[in-house]
């Protein structure tokens, strides 16, 4: 059978390209691998770390919409601003939003928690990120941190309280 060359033979034949190389070059590190853990953000030290400001915004029953966000100097005025670091989780931040919103302290309260950006066009979008509930109850949520998220500093938190 001519034209039908092994795997061995191919692999002599047409190597393999050579890895990507960084502007430094040096090669690139391989690939993440499918479906494996989610990205966890490197744990931060507080004490030599500058706090960011996170601009929150509550709203009961529903979270804001990208249009209450489109005019700057005029976003919703229920803004909390919360000084913290890229490894607070979700229940840190929920916890946060209890202290100065009375409905968030109900025991049945359900916090869902979205991200507003500006999209390429400079459009604003809401993003939803995750949900906790008052009372802690160990979910898959409460330890997503704001680095394990979409979250970029500039970038608005929308907490709806249900």
């Amino acid at each position: 059978m001519e034209g039908k060359m092994s795997r061995e033979e191919r692999e002599r034949a047409y190597p393999p390209p050579p890895p990507p190389l960084r502007s430094s070059g040096r090669p690139l590190p391989p690939p993440p691998p499918r479906g494996g853990p989610p990205f966890r953000v490197q744990p931060v030290d507080r004490e030599k770390t500058c706090p960011l400001l996170l601009r929150v915004f509550t709203k009961i029953g529903g979270h804001h919409t990208p249009d209450d966000f489109a005019v700057r100097g005029k976003e919703p005025k229920d803004e909390v601003q919360i000084y913290t670091w890229k490894d607070a989780t979700l229940r840190e931040l929920t916890d946060l939003v209890k202290e100065v919103s009375p409905a968030a302290r109900r025991r049945d309260a359900k916090l869902s928690f979205a991200t507003v950006y500006p999209d390429r066009n400079g459009r604003m979008q809401v993003k939803k990120m995750g949900e906790t509930f008052s009372n802690p109850n160990k979910r898959k949520d409460d330890n997503l941190a704001l680095g394990d998220t979409f979250f970029q500093t500039g970038d608005y938190w929308d907490v709806s309280i249900q």
